[in-house]
């Protein structure tokens, strides 16, 4: 058995092609909708940096699509009390609809992807995740 690097790219790349659409009707690239469902599907993140550190996403493709999505009102910048270098990424009441949009869009893709998978094969999935991730956890800390 081996591990085919094709997947994640599969992955990655269906889960566009199911999101196009809403990014379409949305008028929006695709970076911008990732960054707005990043920023409100993870609340610790908060910042234009993690948003390059978590997502791997260029430093310079965030801070135009963060631009596109201050200027349009779905984020709102937020100085950071006590370091005037840092500013925190707030969704604005604007961007609800879409985040709203978005994670049913997710959902729909969640729930494609383990079609045909019933709970036990779920199971073995997650915790043999849960083990790889130790793993790649201890390769990190080994570095």
């Amino acid at each position: 058995m081996y591990f085919n690097i094709e997947f994640p790219n599969k992955m990655a790349h269906a889960y566009s092609v199911m999101c196009k659409p809403l990014c379409q009707e949305m008028k929006l690239p695709q970076t911008a909708f990732d960054i707005l469902m990043f920023l409100s599907n993870n609340p610790q993140y908060k910042t234009a940096r993690d948003i390059v550190e978590v997502r791997k996403i260029k430093a310079n493709l965030v801070s135009i699509n963060v631009d596109k999505l201050v200027k349009e009102g779905y984020l709102e910048r937020k100085e950071v009390a006590g370091d005037r270098r840092k500013t925190e990424l707030i969704c604005t009441s604007k961007a609800d609809s879409i985040i709203e949009k978005g994670r049913l869009v997710q959902k729909a893709f969640k729930d494609t992807l383990f079609n045909n998978m019933d709970d036990s094969m779920k199971e073995i999935l997650f915790k043999g995740m849960e083990i790889m991730e130790d793993n790649l956890d201890r390769i990190l800390e080994d570095q």
